[in-house]
């Protein structure tokens, strides 16, 4: 059987180039890695399966026209926003998400903690100060006996509560269900959105985008924070509405924010989160350590060596409904 023709897309860093297991990758299919955008839509005429990093390519309808021979997206990470699923569907191209990826539930916690640290220590403003030869003493305040507040207690919210419990902060968490659970076996309290917001220092954002969170800090969920509280948002732009923040922010409703993530990115260059002295900001970059880019190709091995051996779960297909038989289609893969 001849080698499926493998297009990698995005490696703009070229750290997926430079995973250990793209050897592995290789001597499964006949790879091409692009480290730019596509400029040359020709070449994926031919191309069967695609590795897309992330959400740095739409893959729509008019994307799959472009694309007859394609079988298989192998799309890393655990989301797939950019992706016309009924259209991949409908082409019977199935989309094998890179869900078992783990070092995300370390790397997004610690840059949420490091934008607490730059936040309330001022590390920011201090170091542009000192870069320009001026010398200011500060006082800055500690974690230590501050209340963190979670939203989203789960595959990111739990590892940030054990960071934040080792700086000696208390830790309380969102109940969605309005079921007051019981603590769990770490102790953290679940409370009203209402009473977390109201009793929260620090607020750390870790939902999912959803019809649920999308806009759930508007304003008048920003208005219940403390004054001098900071929000932190490393999961998806659009939970927070960035135009009521901003108010917030200037009208000093909250005393900070740290985010990574914006409802439009990039983040445009005329906005006033960018200049605002009580603000970090990062682009998107939560997730971009090379142990992640590292695991995303040893995930995509794994998932192309199912694919070809007509082994691949349907757990980690995004469209089980493309997968119409336990094969790969005649004449393309084989």
């Amino acid at each position: 059987m001849s080698k499926p023709k493998l297009l990698v897309m995005d490696d703009y860093e070229g750290e997926l180039a430079q995973s250990p297991a793209m050897t592995r990758l290789r001597q499964l299919a006949d790879v091409t890695i692009l480290d730019h955008p596509v400029d040359d839509y020709s070449i994926l005429k031919d191309v069967q399966v695609i590795l897309a990093l992330r959400e740095r390519t739409k893959l729509d309808n008019s994307f799959f026209e472009v694309c007859p021979n394609l079988e298989l997206v192998l799309q890393t990470g655990g989301h797939a926003y950019h992706i016309d699923q009924a259209a991949a569907t409908q082409r019977e191209i199935v989309i094998a998400l890179g869900r078992r990826v783990s070092k995300p539930t370390v790397v997004v916690p610690e840059l949420a903690l490091g934008f607490m640290l730059g936040l309330v220590r001022q590390i920011y403003p201090l170091t542009t100060e000192m870069s320009k030869g001026e010398w200011r003493g500060s006082i800055g305040s500690s974690l230590s006996g501050r209340t963190l507040g979670i939203l989203g207690y789960g595959r990111h919210g739990r590892p940030i509560a054990r960071l934040a419990e080792a700086f000696g902060m208390k830790v309380i968490a969102w109940d969605r269900t309005g079921t007051r659970p019981e603590p769990d076996e770490f102790g953290v309290p679940r409370l009203p959105l209402d009473d977390l917001l109201a009793e929260s220092d620090i607020v750390s954002i870790h939902l999912r985008l959803s019809d649920e969170s999308r806009g759930l800090m508007n304003r008048e969920n920003l208005w219940k924070m403390k004054p001098d509280a900071i929000l932190i948002n490393t999961a998806r732009g659009a939970i927070i509405d960035e135009a009521a923040l901003i108010d917030a922010l200037r009208e000093k409703r909250i005393a900070g924010a740290g985010l990574d993530v914006f409802a439009v990115e990039p983040l445009s260059a005329s906005s006033p989160l960018r200049t605002m002295p009580n603000v970090l900001l990062t682009p998107h970059i939560g997730w971009q350590v090379r142990d992640v880019f590292h695991e995303f190709v040893e995930i995509a091995a794994d998932q192309l060596d199912a694919w070809l051996k007509n082994e691949l779960p349907k757990s980690d297909v995004l469209n089980p409904d493309a997968m119409k038989v336990n094969r790969p289609r005649s004449g393309r893969l084989g």
